[in-house]
């Protein structure tokens, strides 16, 4: 399966996208505000990329993750996690910050809101760090709106409570 954007090309993530994969997950600062990373080693990198191909090879998965490509270079990742009754799925992703403030985070995750809808989709959710300024500018972007807030902890911030963002956006 892939998904074509004017810019990207939004296909399965794979162990083959390890390297680049490990690039963006594996960095501190890239993912100072994520909740389950950095990935500590590519091996942890590694076991995630299996997973996803697992997922990919289901008939309903519980995830979608496409690897987020530019001219075929694999930039990201854009993430969609299907809740059980698959009426609803929390949005996600994670970009190299080489190719941050482009819009490119936007574009692919328009796409993928675009597939969730033709999975029968009626609300998508987001969450960041209320600190990651551009995670909730491009959820508002997406046409979501603020629904939320609770707390949680970032893996690259050890246990400090952190107050998280929930944002949604709804179809009929």
């Amino acid at each position: 399966m892939k998904i074509r954007t004017p810019r990207l090309t939004l296909r399965p993530l794979s162990g083959a996208d390890l390297p680049t994969a490990y690039a963006y997950a594996g960095d501190l600062e890239n993912t100072r505000f994520m909740m389950f990373l950095p990935d500590a080693d590519e091996a942890e990198t590694a076991l995630h990329l299996a997973q996803a191909e697992e997922q990919w090879r289901m008939d309903n998965p519980e995830r979608y993750e496409f690897a987020v490509c530019l001219e075929g270079m694999h930039i990201g990742c854009v993430t969609l996690y299907m809740q059980e009754d698959r009426s609803e799925a929390e949005l996600g992703w994670v970009l190299h910050k080489a190719h941050w403030r482009k819009g490119y985070v936007t574009e692919a995750a328009l796409a993928v809101i675009e597939f969730a809808r033709s999975l029968g989709v009626k609300r998508i959710f987001a969450c960041c760090d209320s600190e990651n300024v551009a995670s909730y500018k491009t959820m508002e972007k997406l046409g979501m709106q603020l629904c939320g807030k609770g707390t949680r902890t970032n893996r690259s911030m050890g246990e400090e409570l952190r107050v998280e963002l929930v944002y949604d956006i709804r179809y009929e």
